[in-house]
């Protein structure tokens, strides 16, 4: 009585089997290392590393590059990113770093470089990301090495968002600067070849500036504002660069940078930009040895 109700389940468990087995030749599974290790890849990205750099390859972070978002956004115009950097001799000195939101329409964020001497070690800023994506920082150490860490962000709209102010009061305010100095935490080294430096704990540079996206409306008029935003930086000492931004529609209203790096007492900070305007914008402040 119950022989064919067997042989039946008999036959759905061999079924189950083979196709079981088929499915795991079809995706084979990675050793955990491997997964662990892999870099995310999407049809985006791989289209994006090839257009920026090439057929050049792009290995781990190892610790060389690191990289902090918040996995929900509390704002997608202004998502918080901070980057820390491995600077021994063993890892070789980091000379650039490109930001990248996969997603957005525009996804290099910006491209820093870094001045031979200048021992950046953090860097933040703030960015807009469109959609759920990737951001991707690709450090670039003097070997001529690629460096990638990633993390993925979970917000939308951030290219398109109302600015903050409207323009007539962002125009007031245009290219307005504010350098902030934090109090030192690390004692003072030496760089081999150069003058005694002081670790000066961190910087903060602001900058008034709309950065409009291009993708932004005018809630009044129900026009595009057209794109206007910081497209170069310089940031020196005295006359030692210490860094340099090539920027793009994805760092947010009012672009703010902060920084450590080796500084030597009582020289000056001077800082440079231009926008997409042709509009060029200039500070200069005392650094106090007693800042440091």
């Amino acid at each position: 009585m119950n022989a064919q109700p067997h042989r039946a389940r008999g036959r759905r468990d061999r079924i189950s089997v083979v196709l079981l087995t088929a499915l795991l030749g079809a995706f084979p599974i990675l050793p955990l290392h491997a997964q662990q290790t892999s870099v995310p890849e999407s049809a985006v990205w791989s289209d994006l590393r090839s257009d920026v750099f090439g057929d050049k390859p792009i290995e781990a972070a190892d610790g060389i590059i690191a990289i902090e978002a918040p996995k929900r956004a509390e704002d997608a115009a202004i998502v918080p990113v901070d980057l820390r950097f491995k600077t021994d001799g063993a890892a070789g000195r980091i000379k650039a770093v490109t930001l990248i939101v996969d997603e957005n329409p525009s996804p290099v964020a910006a491209v820093f470089k870094f001045g031979p001497d200048a021992g950046v070690t953090h860097l933040a800023t703030r960015l807009r990301v469109n959609a759920y994506s990737y951001v991707r920082a690709i450090a670039e150490t003097e070997d001529g090495k690629l460096h990638m860490t990633q993390t993925f962000v979970k917000a939308s709209g951030g290219c398109s968002a109302p600015a903050m102010k409207n323009q007539d009061e962002a125009m007031a305010s245009l290219g307005k600067m504010k350098l902030r100095v934090f109090p030192p935490k690390a004692p003072g080294n030496k760089v081999p070849g150069a003058e005694a430096m002081n670790r000066a704990t961190e910087m903060q540079l602001m900058i008034r500036h709309p950065n409009n996206s291009g993708l932004q409306m005018d809630q009044l008029t129900r026009y595009y504002i057209p794109a206007h935003f910081i497209q170069g930086l310089t940031i020196s000492q005295g006359n030692r660069p210490i860094m340099t931004m090539e920027g793009g529609i994805s760092i947010s209203e009012d672009p703010n940078f902060r920084f450590e790096f080796n500084s030597k007492p009582g020289e000056d900070i001077k800082v440079e930009a231009t926008d997409t305007d042709g509009m060029k914008f200039e500070n200069e402040w005392p650094l106090e040895p007693s800042a440091l």
